[in-house]
């Protein structure tokens, strides 16, 4: 049904059915189901969807789109339309086009009174190379001074013979707006931002003008927090040993009741399984953040006052949220041909598992040299991931493994890549074992990546509504933003103001960060943020006077490189301080050879590491258990 002209109108509750492409498509026909909302967004795009699909899809061996997305759809439609429920996706992917005809035509089929559409505007791959050619795109972190990019990130804008792949813009939400004014009750969208589906349907819902930035603001922080699915209702939770067990196991997904105000309450159904509280919200909302203003291309949020506070069981309210115009540009994803990659693993048991490592590399070093491939590598790293671990009394815990990863462009020296893996070995150190024989230097060809920047005023986006036929009816261009606002500097506080004196917190204990402090990490191309957060305003005190950005560097330990650069930021209302580790996921994405690419790890091993904390707040959390239903109580927040 149409919104209301009439303003402020209830809040629209908007559940989301998908994170990422592995979420089946029955999550979607699950939120339709399980209680009253007026929508479902679906995310299904990592950044390398869209290149690791594109050849197949040029080639005429993929659809184009994701096929957990098709699916959900097939399976929710009689229901939506049942329920008068709108449906929002982005996993129309390389072709949303074709995916919104196949909607259409089986809601025909089936009888169904449903409009169907689709957005475009997202992609650029016939310009870009004119674009690269012209001069250049500009690196998303180009604008950061103190920003060192990683070697050959810009490679392929200088080597005429790199295949561009894919070339995709972050849309925002007014596309997704347009085809619902027009009376789409389905669309199906390529590349927005993860939040946009939240943002257009609040534009739509609440009739908000394009320049109500805090309306706008509050859109994209609830979007933010629900678009990773099961991460905001128990998934990837830093705190979930403290829960029953049992209601983390097929989690019901959230949903945003978005205000006419741009406040919203996030909550689930309740007959599902999962938590909504919030700690929860606070690690869902310090993941994948830039610093304490947070980027759309309709809107900037700045999020440094955010409180997020419990209303009722499973329901946290988010305010404080504060918009401003939106930036000129929006991201530009690019994928070209990264070459092929190579990748050996091999083990050693016992103790002197880096001695036999040493062995292997010097040998594997010495095959490149011997069968002429040295000079013809880009990237050559020996990883070694684990130690012995002596108090275990079993093989695995006694085991620790070297990966071998190669990154070339040369399709000629692939065999002898491959070769070098292994030809000494016969001459192995003691005990060496291969977890993955037979499969050792198999070569696979890899999208690179590059995140760059594009002017939003050079989008022709476009909202376009379907036959029953799948055939074009109505065409709704989308006008760039009116207004926009250049970049700042982005804040940045390498000590926190007015520390306290660390003494007055009584005896301490060296132990991991984890027994006190809660956190969640991500990627944002090749860097990592991390945030993280205590729950009383004396822990606070001492963790933003603790957490400064020299403690991180020395936490990162022997993975800090020189290159690197780090930016802290706090928020004060919900006890967090933040970090953004700039370049140390190498090129990231698909680019990276880093086994964590994504960055997810990194939260565990910081908060892994030992450091003298209080005893009293040690002792407090000391074999503490919550019920779902009595999370931990924060008098402030």
């Amino acid at each position: 049904m149409a919104p209301s002209k009439d303003s402020p109108r209830r809040p629209i509750r908007i559940a989301n059915c998908s994170g990422a492409t592995p979420d089946p498509g029955s999550k979607m026909l699950e939120q339709a189901v399980s209680g009253p909302v007026d929508a479902i967004v679906g995310d299904y795009l990592a950044e390398f969807n869209i290149a690791l699909n594109a050849t197949g899809y040029h080639e005429g061996k993929h659809p184009g789109w994701e096929p957990t997305c098709e699916e959900g759809l097939m399976l929710t439609i009689d229901e939506a339309a049942k329920r008068g429920i709108k449906i929002v996706v982005n996993g129309g992917e390389l072709n949303p086009k074709g995916l919104a005809q196949k909607v259409a035509e089986e809601a025909a089929t089936r009888g169904l009174d449903l409009q169907v559409s689709y957005v475009e505007g997202d992609d650029l791959f016939e310009s870009c190379q004119d674009r690269i050619k012209s001069g250049g795109v500009a690196h998303l972190d180009s604008s950061n001074n103190h920003v060192k990019l990683a070697k050959d990130t810009d490679l392929f804008l200088k080597d005429s013979s790199a295949s561009l792949l894919t070339a995709n813009a972050y849309l925002g939400g007014r596309g997704i707006c347009a085809a619902l004014n027009a009376g789409a009750d389905i669309v199906i969208c390529g590349r927005v931002a993860d939040a946009s589906p939240v943002i257009g349907l609040g534009l739509w819902w609440h009739n908000w003008q394009t320049d109500q930035y805090d309306e706008l603001a509050g859109a994209l922080i609830a979007g933010h927090l629900i678009e990773c699915s099961g991460y905001s209702t128990g998934g990837n939770f830093s705190d979930f040993e403290r829960y029953p067990m049992e209601r983390l196991i097929d989690i019901g997904y959230p949903i945003a009741e978005l205000a006419y105000d741009g406040t919203s309450v996030i909550t689930k159904h309740e007959s599902l399984n999962g938590i909504v509280n919030v700690d929860n919200l606070r690690t869902q909302f310090l993941y994948e953040l830039q610093g304490n203003v947070y980027l759309n291309s309709d809107v900037k949020a700045d999020i440094t006052n955010i409180v997020l506070k419990g209303v009722g069981p499973n329901r946290v309210s988010v305010t404080g949220v504060k918009g401003l115009p939106p930036p000129p540009t929006t991201k530009l994803a690019i994928f070209y041909d990264g070459g092929y990659e190579l990748e050996s693993w091999v083990y050693a048991t016992g103790r002197n598992s880096d001695v036999k490592f040493d062995l292997m590399e010097k040998q594997v070093r010495l095959a490149f040299k011997q069968l002429g491939v040295a000079d013809k590598i880009d990237v050559v790293e020996f990883q070694r991931y684990g130690r012995v671990d002596h108090s275990i009394h079993n093989q695995m815990a006694n085991t620790a493994g070297l990966r071998i990863i190669v990154h070339t462009r040369d399709e000629a020296s692939l065999k002898n890549i491959a070769r070098s893996f292994i030809i000494y070995g016969m001459q192995p150190f003691h005990g060496a074992h291969h977890g993955n024989l037979g499969r050792a230097g198999s070569p696979r060809k890899f999208p690179a990546y590059y995140p760059g920047v594009i002017e939003q005023s050079q989008l022709k986006e476009c909202a376009v509504l379907l036959s029953a036929q799948g055939e074009e009816i109505k065409r709704v261009p989308v006008q760039p933003v009116a207004k926009t606002e250049s970049l700042q500097p982005r804040d940045n506080f390498s000590i926190t103001q007015n520390p306290v004196d660390l003494s007055t917190f009584g005896p301490t204990v060296n132990v991991p960060l984890s027994k006190v402090v809660l956190g969640r990490s991500g990627d944002k191309g090749g860097n990592i943020n991390m945030g993280m957060f205590v729950h009383t305003p004396e822990e606070w005190d001492w963790l933003r006077t603790v957490m400064t950005t020299e403690r991180m560097i020395e936490l990162i330990g022997e993975d800090w490189r020189p290159e690197f650069y780090v930016e802290r930021v706090e928020f004060p209302n919900i006890y967090a301080v933040h970090f953004v580790i700039y370049g140390i996921l190498d090129r990231g994405v698909s680019s990276s050879t880093i086994l964590d690419a994504f960055g997810k790890g990194f939260a565990d091993y910081i908060l892994d590491r030992e450091v003298d904390i209080p005893k009293k707040f040690v002792d407090y959390y000391a074999g503490r258990t919550y019920d779902v239903e009595k999370p931990p109580v924060n008098p402030k927040i």
